[in-house]
């Protein structure tokens, strides 16, 4: 397993940390993900073999800006 550490703008409550979380969530291979809107810190564990830019893809694709 493999974490990544994604840094999102544009969460802004609960909702939005659910939002990004269900996403990524329908991603195969993905285990968990952990985001907190007031950090802006979204955690993901998942297999080696998902690349770091489908993720973003996905939270991009939902509303929000990948920062950095």
């Amino acid at each position: 397993m493999k974490e990544t550490i994604i840094n999102v703008k544009g969460m802004v409550c609960g909702g939005c940390e659910n939002r990004v979380k269900n996403a990524l969530g329908e991603i195969e291979g993905v285990e968990k993900v952990d985001a907190d809107y007031k950090t802006g810190i979204v955690k993901i564990l998942a297999n080696e073999n998902i690349e770091r830019k489908a993720m973003e893809d996905v939270i991009e694709d939902i509303g929000f800006e990948v920062n950095g």
